[in-house]
C-alpha cells in the first residue's frame, strides 16, 4: 500500500482468523458487495478482497482471503489500522456470522430460484461500512440501470478520493460526508448525477454531520421503525429505505419492491413472464432480502460478470 514518508512511521497491522458459518463463499459475497468489476472502492482480485477504510487521507488496507471452508484470513494495515478490529468488520462487511437456514428451507418451494441458489449457495448478504457509503449507493442507483450507476458513482468517487495502489490494485477510499457536501454542485452533475439525487446527498451528507441521522440509534430500532425514520429524509422513499435497511443494517426481512430491475430480472431468471415477486417473498419469509442478492447474482451470471457453475 503505497504512504507517503510522513505516514510511514505510523503504520500499524492488526490480523485476525476469522470463523465463518458455513457454508461460506467470500467470492460470491464480495461480488454480492461491489456489483459490478469495475467498481474501485471494493476489488476482488487473485482471491482476495480488498478495501480501504476509515479517513480517506490515511486510511487502512482491509484484506482478506479464505483460507478454509470455515475460515477468512483477516489484515487491516496502514496508519489508520488501530481503530479497527478485523473481527468485527468482516462479520458487518461479509456477513460471516448469518445463518441462512431459513432462507434455504424456503428457496426450495421456488424450483427456478433453487437452482440459482444452489449455484450460489455460501454467498452471504454483505453490508457497506457505513451509513453514508449505504445512503450514497442507493440514491445513486435509483432509477437507472445497474451499469449506468455503477459508471456515475465510479466517476463521483474518482472525483472526491485519492488512488493508492496496492500489489497492482488501484483502490479508492469512499469519500467523506463533508467532502460531497462541499462540492461543487456543477462538478457533481458533470459526474452525472441529477440535481434531485445531489441534492439528496447534501441533505443527508448534512445530516449525518448534525446528528439527525445516528447510525447507532438506527440500529437499535424495528425494521418497520427503521424504514420510518429513513424515509423522512430528503431523497429517502420507501425503495431507497429499504435497500439501506437491507444493504447498510443487513436487515433481512425487507425487500426492495417496485424496482424494473428486479422485475426484468424475475421474468428472465424464472423464463416465466408472468412471475409475480409477492408470493416468493412470502415463501422466503423471513429472510425475503437474500432474493434481492440472488436475483443479483442470476443477472450477472447473465452478463458474464460472475460464473455460477450449474447454472
Amino acid at each position: 500500500m503505497r504512504t507517503s514518508p510522513g505516514t510511514r512511521a505510523k503504520r500499524s497491522v492488526r490480523e485476525a482468523v476469522v470463523p465463518v458459518t458455513t457454508p461460506y463463499r467470500l467470492d460470491l459475497t464480495a461480488v454480492a458487495l461491489r456489483r459490478l468489476s469495475t467498481n474501485v472502492v471494493d476489488v476482488f482480485e487473485d482471491g482476495a478482497y480488498r478495501r480501504l477504510l476509515g479517513d480517506p487521507a490515511a486510511p487502512a488496507l482491509l484484506r482478506v482471503e479464505q483460507v478454509a471452508p470455515d475460515a477468512l484470513a483477516v489484515s487491516i494495515e496502514g496508519p489508520g489500522a488501530e481503530p479497527f478490529d478485523p473481527a468485527a468488520i468482516v462479520r458487518r462487511v461479509l456477513g460471516t456470522d448469518v445463518d441462512l437456514a431459513a432462507f434455504y428451507a424456503g428457496v426450495a418451494a421456488v424450483p427456478w430460484l433453487d437452482r440459482i441458489a444452489r449455484a450460489a449457495r455460501g454467498v452471504k448478504p454483505p453490508r457497506y461500512p457505513s451509513l453514508w457509503e449505504t445512503v450514497c449507493n442507493a440514491v445513486v442507483y435509483q432509477q437507472v440501470s445497474i451499469h449506468a450507476a455503477g459508471a456515475i458513482l465510479r466517476r463521483v468517487i474518482e472525483r472526491n478520493s485519492s488512488e493508492v495502489r496496492t500489489n497492482g490494485t488501484r483502490l479508492f477510499a469512499f469519500p467523506a460526508p463533508r467532502t460531497l457536501l462541499e462540492a461543487e454542485p456543477a462538478a457533481l452533475r458533470a459526474a452525472g448525477l441529477s440535481v434531485n439525487k445531489i441534492a439528496a446527498l447534501k441533505a443527508v451528507a448534512a445530516a449525518l454531520a448534525d446528528g439527525a441521522l445516528d447510525e447507532a440509534v438506527l440500529e437499535r430500532m424495528p425494521t418497520p421503525e427503521l424504514i420510518a425514520a429513513l424515509v423522512a429524509h430528503k431523497g429517502i422513499g420507501p425503495w431507497t429505505a429499504a435497500v439501506v435497511a437491507l444493504r447498510g443494517f443487513g436487515r433481512l426481512d425487507v425487500f426492495p419492491m417496485k424496482d424494473s430491475g428486479v422485475a426484468a430480472a424475475l421474468r428472465a431468471l424464472s423464463g416465466d413472464p408472468a412471475t409475480q415477486a409477492e408470493p416468493i417473498i412470502a415463501a422466503l419469509a423471513p429472510q425475503q432480502g437474500m432474493l434481492y442478492y440472488h436475483l443479483l447474482l442470476g443477472r450477472l451470471n447473465a452478463t458474464g460478470e460472475v460464473t455460477l457453475s450449474g447454472m
